[in-house]
């Protein structure tokens, strides 16, 4: 995990696990933190919301 997030930047667009009813959607980073990014969810029911989901959470780094 760690050294998929190696490169991980504000910008970036990931990829986040699906979570209870929330299917898996494209969540583009603004910030990083030590153990979460802050940003927007692009597409689903969360498109447009902000969140901040923990690093295990992303289950692919589509674009750095």
């Amino acid at each position: 995990m760690a050294a998929m997030l190696e490169g991980l930047k504000d910008g970036s667009i990931v990829l986040l696990h699906p979570l209870d009813d929330i299917p898996e959607h494209r969540f583009e980073v603004w910030e990083t933190f030590e153990d979460c990014v802050s940003g927007y969810s692009l597409d689903g029911p969360l498109e447009g919301v902000y969140g901040e989901p923990g690093h295990e959470l992303i289950k692919a780094v589509l674009s750095y």
